[in-house]
């Protein structure tokens, strides 16, 4: 597996990450098929690692390089008949499936969707070469990109939550 660390460089909170999906995730998003099954792969994907794919572009054309015209790293975005969409990968195995020389950059997924409009797409689209495809648009995405996560109490009750970013301004002394 590659070491993720060596190709995009993230910041310690991805120190050691290998790539490796995580199986529970995955799982999640496999059963994803029913209302209940597709809200509970978003809250296993609120506390999962996923990858970003960044590609080289902009230093296409011709067939002499030429010194003057430079390629840009970017992220990528896909267009089809439903929309477009941000890519996203579970996994280092995903990702080199859809395309073996793209770049892993480890995000979680309130930062993946807080991308998504400013990348010029309207959803989120996880795994889109497999194993199983899953996407994330609408309400859920705003949630998300607002800092938001979704929780699963006892009995199929679901919340929206987010962290506070500073006690101080809620009275509480540290």
């Amino acid at each position: 597996m590659v070491e993720l660390r060596s190709l995009a460089q993230p910041n310690s909170r991805f120190a050691g990450d290998d790539g490796s999906p995580d199986p529970l995730t995955r799982a999640a998003i496999a059963k994803a098929d029913t209302h209940a099954g597709y809200i509970r792969a978003l809250v296993a994907l609120c506390t999962t690692r996923l990858l970003l794919p960044i590609v080289a572009s902009g230093d296409e054309g011709g067939d002499e390089p030429d010194p003057n015209r430079h390629a840009e790293m970017a992220a990528v975005t896909l267009k089809d008949e439903t929309g477009s969409y941000l890519l996203a990968f579970t996994g280092y195995d995903s990702l080199k499936a859809w395309q073996a020389d793209a770049r892993p950059v480890p995000c979680l997924l309130d930062e993946l969707c807080a991308t998504v409009e400013p990348a010029g797409a309207e959803k989120l689209l996880i795994d889109v070469a497999g194993p199983v495809p899953f996407v994330i648009a609408g309400d859920a995405l705003k949630q998300f990109a607002d800092g938001f996560r979704l929780v699963e109490f006892e009995g199929e009750d679901f919340a929206w939550v987010k962290a506070a970013d500073d006690f101080g301004d809620q009275g509480v002394d540290r």
